[in-house]
């Protein structure tokens, strides 16, 4: 059995939890009361204080209320993007007893009709001209307007009934998973969920009103509620980073900067293509402290390139986790020097949540190198996939290792092992280990080792199960030549891949990860040679 942790991945706890925390408004509303006038949130064309937040909040939620006839618990959709307004508008939804579903502005319109198709929303605030946009949109629902809402009166009487009926497991909001490994679901997740995490998150990374967050993760991605309820947590502040920083990457570091940002939580995928553009090289943000990164593999290629530029006193982190279980469930503080072709660990679980590895029998795995499905229990999990019950029951199961009461796990799919230290070690997809010549290959093998070669920018490996061919799609300065010759040293022959196709730009979702299953349909149809 194995004895866990190294001591040197744990951070001392210190004022651990606040256990009576219910709603996430109570984060708004304690920050409003001690720092009322500092600075929340801010983007390229506004800024608002906490105390402005709160009162606009309550305006937007007084006119829903009044708008939906004090129904509660119904979805009301936001189409987002990088501003306050947007986050305005969560506040507001949060303030009327209903939760919010953002949905990214660009998205294609049959996508967003299927969606509409799923929630039946009560209603949809319309920021700016998003009007004629959602007009195309079928559905009963109402157009609410932002600028109309924010010159409601504040119906304090009918505000406090609205709070007085809410609970912890009441819903908060549901993000559309980025379907990258199939058809994108809406996941509902409470309050509970949320404030259970960001106790985490501050208890364990020392987060406090004077960190100052870089926000990357857009807002109909589940992994921006990270900065945005620790920053009302704290009463810190979180600036909206403008897209125009992840093109031209000079203005990254010198935004950073100019705003003091000490601590992002980013996907891997933006750290990775400041290292692959080499975007430090000319100047590093000189106050980042704190760095951490989910959503993807992150490669230890890529993480040098940032350790080096930031030096030791920089804290690096990998998250992981799926949306179903509220963002992220573990966590692994970098604690020594990684080679590039080696594995970084996904760590452990956060405090009030198990990570359990389950064999192919469902027994919990617990030596190191058996490898386990990871299903994961706590206050985390989700409260399930928004008018799928179908594909709820199929995720959220009775915890095979109790039949004496009702408990609930979440199998994610993924396969993980542990390390001879008790850290647990991210493999791949189920559905990536698979059978080739006779063996058992791990298809997340092969990718690892890829991406951290010098000439590789991004890859992802799958499997042609009618042609029994190992596929590897890449980008990069990379050749097939040049692969071969490096996989060689490390690798059997039953595990080089079969087919190699290099893409000029390997394509990501809306989520910031790569599109497999995009890359997956192109292959079928045969556009990808």
């Amino acid at each position: 059995m194995i004895l866990f942790l190294k001591k040197a991945s744990f951070i001392h706890l210190k004022n651990y939890k606040d256990m009576n925390t219910t709603n996430v408004l109570q984060y708004l509303e304690a920050s409003a009361q001690r720092v009322p006038n500092k600075t929340v949130f801010t983007d390229e064309q506004k800024q608002v204080t906490f105390i402005q937040l709160q009162d606009e909040a309550k305006r937007i939620g007084s006119c829903l209320i009044e708008k939906t006839n004090g129904t509660r618990h119904r979805p009301v959709v936001i189409f987002v993007d990088r501003n306050v307004d947007s986050l305005i508008a969560f506040m507001g939804i949060a303030y009327s007893g209903h939760f919010y579903v953002p949905i990214e502005l660009q998205m294609p319109l049959p996508q967003i009709q299927t969606i509409f198709n799923t929630l039946d929303p009560v209603a949809v605030l319309s920021i700016g001209a998003q009007r004629e946009l959602i007009s195309k949109i079928e559905g009963g629902f109402q157009i609410i307007d932002f600028e109309e809402a924010l010159k409601h009166e504040i119906l304090d009487n009918r505000l406090q009934y609205v709070r007085r009926r809410t609970i912890d497991t009441d819903p908060l909001y549901s993000t559309f998973t980025s379907g990258s490994t199939g058809t994108p679901k809406g996941v509902i997740t409470c309050h509970r969920n949320v404030t259970d995490l960001i106790e985490d998150l501050v208890a364990t990374f020392g987060f406090d009103e004077n960190t100052v967050f870089g926000n990357q993760n857009p807002f109909y991605f589940d992994a921006s509620i990270k900065d945005i309820y620790c920053t009302l947590k704290c009463g810190a502040t979180m600036h909206i980073i403008p897209r125009s920083c992840f093109v031209m990457l000079k203005q990254l570091t010198q935004f950073l900067n100019q705003n003091n940002v000490n601590a992002i939580m980013w996907s891997a995928a933006a750290i990775g293509v400041v290292a692959n553009t080499k975007a430090f090289d000319e100047g590093a943000p000189m106050q980042l402290k704190k760095v951490m990164f989910s959503g993807e593999v992150m490669h230890n290629k890529v993480l040098n390139y940032w350790r080096r530029n930031l030096g030791d006193d920089c804290m690096f982190v990998n998250l992981y986790g799926p949306t179903e279980i509220t963002s992220v469930c573990t966590y692994y503080i970098v604690d020594r020097p990684y080679e590039d072709d080696e594995v970084l660990p996904i760590g452990q679980g956060f405090n009030n949540t198990e990570i359990l590895l389950l064999d192919e029998q469902n027994h919990l795995v617990e030596d190191a190198e058996t490898i386990g499905e990871l299903c994961v229990r706590g206050s985390c999990l989700a409260m399930g996939y928004y008018n799928n019950p179908e594909k709820t029951a199929a995720a959220f199961v009775q915890n095979p290792l109790n039949t004496a009461f009702p408990e609930v796990i979440y199998r994610t799919g993924d396969l993980a092992k542990y390390d001879k230290e008790g850290h647990i070690i991210f493999l791949s997809r189920k559905d990536n280990q698979v059978k080739h010549m006779g063996h058992r290959v791990e298809l997340g093998d092969i990718e690892i080792y890829v991406n951290s070669l010098e000439q590789i920018e991004a890859s992802f490996c799958f499997y042609d199960h009618d042609k029994q061919k190992i596929v590897l799609v890449f980008s990069g300065a990379a050749d097939r030549k040049y692969i071969m010759d490096e996989m060689k040293e490390k690798f059997p022959k039953y595990m080089y891949p079969n087919l190699f196709i290099k893409m000029e730009v390997m394509p990501y979702n809306l989520n910031g990860k790569i599109d497999r299953t995009l890359l997956k349909k192109q292959y079928a149809a045969g556009e990808l040679k």
